[in-house]
């Protein structure tokens, strides 16, 4: 089961470089190497990283305590 270890700062900084990188698939260099993009702008949307999750990290708001 995947949690969310990504914060929403985290989140919307990830899509929006993604999409600036897929972008010079079209703009720019147009180099296939653009197309990396799309894991910035999947793990962003998703809200899970496992790059996080392997190394431990979490930017998401701990949980309050009820």
């Amino acid at each position: 089961m995947m949690l969310n270890n990504e914060g929403t700062i985290d989140r919307v900084v990830r899509v929006t470089a993604g999409l600036g990188i897929v972008s010079l698939a079209f703009i720019g260099p147009q180099t296939p190497w653009a197309w990396l993009g799309l894991i910035p702008v999947v793990t962003g949307s998703v809200g899970y990283c496992p790059a996080y999750s392997i190394f431990g990290v979490s930017t998401c708001p701990a949980p309050k305590a009820k």
